[in-house]
């Protein structure tokens, strides 16, 4: 069989593997609606939850991440995704920079990458000692173990993808303006280094996955259903209840002000109708 027919083959198993949009779109909705209940519970309680997303490349996390916040204020719940950390940040106590990013009371903060970093990119990379490494796996049980002690809700997941798939959607990205930026050195780099990364995340797993803090593995193949599982599982861990509202009324809309009158449009400096352009073009074309 050709490969143009071993890959059609391969779409179509995948596709009837899915769930209908119309089930997905609707089970998202219901888990985002629960989202919003574990808000108001979060800020109501004065919980403090921390969501860790781990795992290769193009895996789906930074999606799931994005339909976790859709409905959710930023105020209550924000993405802590840290960049390259300085030369000053460098001389710091290795979780230092993460420290500051932990929730306070009332607050959601995920973590999309964290300071798993040092078992994963900086290992296989050589961005990290030896030592430093070393004194990773031995610290992060012990530092975890402090965050649950002090009442953080901590959670884990890494996201499981195939070799095959992600280099599908690798170079999906490269063929899409829109998702160029999201392909960095690193990023193609993991390509080559499938094994070295498999043999890290094994021995991560074998450190720091403890019944205080355990992983939580996500089989992101596809990725709706990564999204509704983790979802479903991170609501099925978290132990919020319906906090009652007061009934909101809008109030009537007070009679007209004689008093007051609208300046003059032509005072203010109003955006070009671009739309207005882009109907005109709708119109010739027909």
């Amino acid at each position: 069989m050709g490969t143009k027919a071993k890959k059609s083959r391969k779409g179509g198993e995948r596709d009837r593997d899915k769930i209908p949009n119309s089930v997905y779109e609707a089970e998202l909705f219901r888990l985002q609606t629960e989202l919003v209940k574990v808000q108001e519970w979060t800020r109501a309680s004065g919980a403090r939850i921390a969501v860790i997303f781990e795992g290769r490349d193009a895996a789906g996390k930074g999606g799931t991440i994005k339909r976790i916040t859709e409905y959710l204020s930023p105020r209550t719940a924000r993405i802590a995704a840290l960049p390259t950390p300085t030369e000053r940040e460098k001389t710091q106590w290795y979780y230092q920079r993460y420290v500051a990013q932990l929730p306070s009371a009332g607050e959601i903060v995920l973590f999309d990458r964290s300071w798993y970093n040092r078992a994963g990119v900086e290992r296989v990379m050589g961005y990290c000692t030896p030592q430093e490494y070393a004194k990773f796996m031995r610290q992060t049980p012990i530092f975890e173990q402090m965050l649950v002690e002090d009442g953080i809700l901590l959670r884990k997941y890494w996201f499981s993808v195939s070799d095959a798939e992600q280099l599908r959607r690798f170079r999906s990205r490269l063929a899409d303006p829109l998702r160029q930026w999201k392909l960095s050195t690193t990023d193609l780099q993991s390509i080559s280094k499938w094994e070295e990364y498999s043999r890290a995340k094994d021995e991560m797993m074998v450190h720091t996955d403890v019944p205080a803090s355990p992983w939580f593995v996500v089989e992101s193949e596809i990725k709706k259903h990564a999204r509704l599982n983790m979802i479903a599982h991170l609501l099925s861990t978290i132990p919020y209840t319906d906090v009652p509202h007061e009934k909101v009324v809008l109030p009537d809309r007070p009679a007209p002000s004689s008093g007051y009158e609208r300046p003059p449009r032509e005072l203010s400096t109003y955006v070009p109708d671009h739309v207005a352009a882009l109907r005109g073009d709708v119109e010739r074309d027909l």
